[in-house]
């Protein structure tokens, strides 16, 4: 396990680039932690190290966001905080998402836990003071 502290919520384009360059093979993370502890702010750090132009946004609302990648790959931005239950995931279709070998990024993962393929990546974002811990 890899833990990493920040001091400011910028210091996430630096763990974006670090998940991106220790897991090259593998394209679903899982981003757990409290409200407003940097989920958002690392999915969009990931987004941008991938080259999406759009500005990525946490998609509580729509549950999946689309983005593309400077290489046109799709990218898929998940916010399941607002589901009730499990039914409502297999009514998006998160199968065709989540095994289609694009990237996707989702937060609130805890809710669908039993749902996500062996090769997730869990991050792990805790506030404690002045700083973040990130886990991955």
């Amino acid at each position: 396990m890899t833990v990493i502290s920040i001091k400011t919520i910028n210091e996430m384009n630096h763990v974006a680039k670090m998940l991106l360059v220790n897991y090259p093979q593998n394209k679903i993370f899982a981003v757990t932690g409290n409200m407003g502890a940097g989920k958002t702010t690392l999915i969009k750090a990931l987004c941008k190290e991938l080259g999406v132009s759009d500005n990525a946004s946490s998609p509580t609302f729509s549950i999946v966001n689309e983005y593309n990648a400077a290489n046109n790959e799709k990218i898929f931005h998940f916010d399941f905080y607002r589901i009730k239950n499990v039914s409502e995931v297999f009514d998006i279709g998160y199968q065709e998402y989540l095994y289609s070998g694009v990237y996707c990024f989702i937060e609130w993962p805890e809710k669908i836990q039993g749902l996500l393929p062996k090769e997730t990546i869990n991050v792990t974002i805790e506030v404690k003071d002045e700083e973040r811990i990130i886990k991955f």
